[in-house]
């Protein structure tokens, strides 16, 4: 890998995919961290990548890994033991705050990221990936390995799931007044 290509993909991406790593771990000094990390496999994976997909989902496609390496460590680590982290069933929540943009948001916004914290690992990276990112269903298809199908049922149930939680939110708040 050349350093005009390299600097072509930290230049045309590196926002997005520093954006999905806040999303996911919510907190700007992990997610440089982990934004390291993703471009030094870039660095030593090019030679190896085969144009099956665009350049971006592949970038996408290594952050996630970068993430659940990551999640997997730090859960490893919280419990002292060599239990396995199962991707596909336990929740990805980080005890840090939100990040310092989030802030500035409105309330109704903030109860989104709040709500999004409670669904599955799964969910919580297509609605990332699918409205945080804009990335396509095909390109979400392709970053995570899953059929197009997939993608679509898990976004539809995160989307029900979300639906579910800020209505109880919301109706909580109604019988609180």
């Amino acid at each position: 890998m050349n350093d005009s290509v390299f600097h072509r993909l930290y230049d045309q991406y590196h926002q997005d995919v520093f954006q999905f790593l806040i999303y996911l771990v919510k907190n700007r000094h992990i997610a440089e961290d982990l934004m390291h990390e993703v471009y030094i496999r870039v660095f030593r994976a090019y030679d190896r990548f085969e144009g099956k997909s665009t350049e971006k989902t592949w970038l996408f496609s290594i952050a996630k890994n970068v993430a659940i390496d990551h999640f997997r460590k730090a859960s490893v680590r919280q419990k002292h033991s060599m239990e396995h982290f199962d991707w596909e069933t336990q929740q990805l929540t980080s005890s840090e705050r939100l990040p310092e943009e989030i802030s500035l948001l409105n309330e109704d916004k903030l109860s989104l990221y709040k709500a999004l914290d409670t669904c599955t690992g799964d969910q919580k990276m297509v609605v990332i990936m699918r409205f945080f990112q804009d990335l396509s269903i095909v390109e979400t298809a392709d970053i995570l390995g899953w059929t197009e199908g997939k993608v679509k049922t898990t976004q539809h149930r995160a989307i029900k799931s979300l639906r579910q939680k800020l209505s109880a939110k919301e109706g909580g708040l109604q019988n609180a007044e």
